[in-house]
C-alpha cells in the first residue's frame, strides 16, 4: 500500500517514507504512528487506541507519545502551532488532516527474485507468542533467531536483504523473531537459552517440518547445536556462521576482555532507550559491520529501538553464559563452520574452537571484518558458494 500526501508518500511495502521520491529516515515508533494515522485518516485516533497499537500493553508516559508526534511532525514539515498534517484535539487524541490519495503499489526491493514473505504466529510451550516466517522455494532451511531480529523490519533492510534474499533461492527459508523481540511478544519472564531452545522446537513443529538443515549465525549457532543434540533425528546438516560453543564470560577471562563486556552492557543500560542521542545504540552497529556505511550503521540503530533495551540487556546476560561444548561434541551431523578473521565481535579463534569441537565439521575462514557479511564484499561470494554446495542435496 502506499498513502500519498502532498509532496509525500508512505509505501508500507517497502517501510519507506519518501519525499519528493527521495526517502527519508524514520524511527520505528515514529513510522507505525503515521501509519496509523493514515490508515484512520477519515477519523480522531485516541491517544489511547494510538498507544495500545504503537506500545502493545506497555506503560507508555503521555511525553513519550508527545515525542514521536513531534518527531513525526517535524519529519513531515509541521510542527505543533500550524498543525498543518497533524492536529492535536486536546484531552482526545490526534487528526490527520491532509487529503490522503492510494498509489499504485511499488514493487518491494528484491530478496533473490522473491518479493515476499508470509508471517505466522505460535505458542511456546509456556503460552508467549511466536513469530516466524517463510519466503523462498524449494525444501527447507531453517534459522534459529540471532540477538537482534525483527521480521518486518529485517525484510527489506540493507543489511539483511541480501541474506534473505539468497537463501531463499534454493530454499524454503523459516526464521523467527526470539521472545522478548520483534514481532514475538515483548513481556515475557523466561528469557533463558533453555527457553530459546525450546521455541526453536515450536516454530518448526508449528511449521510442519520433520527433517531439515539449519543455519545459525552469531548466537544462533548455539542454539541450533543445542537443539540438534536433543533432536539428531530431525536435523539433516548444520551451517554455522559467527558463532561460538562457549559465551563472552567464559571465553574471555582476562581483565581487559572483562572491562570491555561490562562496558557494552553499560552502554545498553545508559543510553538504549535513549530517543535524544541514538550514539550508544550505533556503537553496536559499528562493532556489527565496521566496514559497513552510514546507512547500515543507522538501520542497525533503528532497529535495536524496536526492542526494550531491559529485553536486550537480558539477551545479552543471557548469551554471555552460553556453554554447549559438551553438546557440540557429541553430534553426528555433517556441518560447515564458517567465520571471518578480522571479526570484532567474535573473534577468530572462537570460531575455529567452536568447528574443532565438532566431530568431523569442516572450517572455512572469510576474509573480512564483519560479523555480518555485506553483500558488496568478496567474502560474501565465498560464503554463497560454499554454503550453496554444502546444502546441495541435504
Amino acid at each position: 500500500m502506499v498513502f500519498e500526501f502532498g509532496e509525500f508518500a508512505l509505501d508500507t511495502k517497502r517501510y519507506e517514507l519518501r519525499r519528493a521520491g527521495e526517502p527519508l529516515h524514520l524511527e520505528p515508533q515514529v513510522y507505525a504512528v503515521l501509519c496509523h494515522l493514515l490508515e484512520h485518516r477519515d477519523q480522531l485516533v485516541s491517544t489511547k487506541e494510538l498507544v495500545e497499537q504503537v506500545w502493545g500493553h506497555r506503560f507508555v508516559a503521555p511525553s513519550t507519545l508527545n515525542s514521536r508526534i513531534k518527531a513525526l511532525r517535524q519529519a513531515l514539515g509541521d510542527d505543533g502551532t500550524a498543525q498543518r498534517v497533524i492536529q492535536t484535539v486536546r484531552g482526545r487524541g490526534f487528526r490527520f488532516r491532509l487529503p490522503v490519495r492510494l498509489g499504485d503499489e511499488r514493487p518491494p526491493a528484491t530478496n533473490g527474485g522473491e518479493g515476499k514473505q508470509q508471517i505466522r504466529f505460535c505458542r511456546a510451550r509456556d503460552g508467549v507468542r511466536l513469530a516466524y516466517a517463510t519466503s523462498g522455494h524449494g525444501p527447507p532451511l531453517v534459522k534459529p533467531a540471532n540477538w537482534l531480529t525483527h521480521l518486518e523490519f529485517d525484510w527489506n533492510s540493507p543489511v539483511w536483504r541480501h541474506w534473505l534474499g539468497e537463501l531463499g533461492r534454493a530454499n524454503t527459508l523459516i526464521r523467527c523473531d526470539t521472545r522478548g523481540g520483534g514481532l514475538s511478544d515483548h513481556d515475557v519472564a523466561d528469557l533463558s537459552f533453555n527457553a530459546w531452545v525450546s521455541d526453536l522446537g515450536a516454530v518448526v513443529d508449528a511449521a510442519g517440518l520433520e527433517r531439515f538443515p539449519m543455519l545459525g549465525i552469531s548466537q544462533g549457532c548455539a542454539v541450533a547445536i543445542d537443539y540438534a543434540s536433543r533432536h539428531p533425528e530431525r536435523v539433516s546438516a548444520l551451517v554455522l556462521y559467527g558463532g561460538y560453543a562457549l559465551g563472552h564470560a567464559y571465553r574471555h577471562p582476562t581483565p581487559q576482555h572483562q572491562i570491555e563486556s561490562e562496558l557494552l552492557r553499560n552502554l545498553m543500560r545508559v543510553g538504549w532507550g535513549r530517543r535524544d542521542n541514538p550514539a550508544f545504540r550505533r556503537v553496536f552497529g559499528m562493532l556489527l559491520l565496521p566496514e559497513g556505511s552510514p546507512e547500515q550503521w543507522q538501520w542497525y540503530c533503528d532497529l535495536a529501538g524496536t526492542i526494550p533495551s531491559e529485553n536486550a540487556l537480558r539477551f545479552m546476560e543471557t548469551a554471555h553464559l552460553i556453554d554447549v561444548t559438551a553438546q557440540a561434541a557429541t553430534l553426528d551431523i555433517p556441518t560447515l563452520v564458517l567465520h571471518s578473521r578480522q571479526d570484532a565481535m567474535v573473534s577468530f579463534e572462537t570460531g575455529r574452537r567452536l568447528a574443532a569441537l565438532i566431530p568431523g565439521a569442516r572450517f572455512v575462514p572469510l576474509e573480512s571484518k564483519n560479523h555480518v557479511l555485506l553483500e558488496s564484499e568478496p567474502a560474501w561470494k565465498v560464503f554463497v558458494e560454499e554454503v550453496r554446495g554444502f546444502l546441495e542435496g541435504r
